[in-house]
């Protein structure tokens, strides 16, 4: 992928103002998909995200796909348009299922192909690794795969520490610790951490 690959620990459009102002400045429109928080507030989402634009001069959209049948050309064709992507809400079993195998999909791979940023925060940045955690047990499930060999906890501080013990006895790639306010990012020039994120394993080359 030759573009930039922003997982953030949580605080979508909060915690991560800095960061975002540096990875989306030059991005252009920026699609902001709150699917993850289907059965919870998305439009809440979106309001916040319409307030973080303009106070970082922001171009958004937002596109509210929360269902599988909402992830056709249609949506796909809002992606291929932008300069940026960004994925927030909770629940990254739902992200998965929703994206999975989906032309929403493989427009998202195609902007990260293109030179595109990806941010996804929270629960939705685990959901984009393969494995991608499990928060209600602590162990590895299948993830969206948009990288690979990788695994992040995310808003670890508010992990038990039974559950976090067990995902890092359990992992058999690299885990990356993300609280909120931090990140991993991925992009053609390498790896670079941000804030207290903390690293068990060797990151690839």
């Amino acid at each position: 992928m030759s573009g930039t690959l922003v997982l953030q620990g949580g605080g979508p459009f909060t915690a991560n103002d800095d960061l975002d102002s540096r990875m989306l400045a030059s991005a252009g429109r920026v699609v902001v998909l709150p699917t993850a928080d289907a059965f919870e507030q998305p439009q809440a989402l979106v309001d916040s995200a319409e307030q973080w634009a303009a106070r970082l001069h922001l171009d958004i959209e937002p596109l509210m796909v929360l269902t599988r049948g909402q992830a056709d050309d249609a949506a796909a064709s809002v992606v291929d348009s932008a300069g940026a992507v960004m994925l927030v809400g909770d629940s990254g079993s739902h992200l998965r299922s929703v994206l999975k195998d989906t032309a929403l999909l493989a427009a998202i791979e195609r902007l990260g192909e293109r030179g595109g940023v990806i941010v996804a925060a929270g629960a939705s940045a685990s959901a984009l690794c393969d494995p991608m955690t499990d928060r209600r047990g602590g162990a590895f499930a299948l993830g969206l795969g948009l990288l690979r060999g990788v695994a992040v906890i995310t808003e670890v501080e508010t992990w038990p520490t039974d559950k976090l013990e067990r995902a890092h006895g359990l992992a058999n790639t690299p885990v990356v610790d993300l609280p909120t306010g931090s990140a991993l990012i991925r992009s053609a020039q390498g790896w670079e951490l941000v804030g207290d994120a903390v690293v068990h394993g060797a990151l690839p080359a």
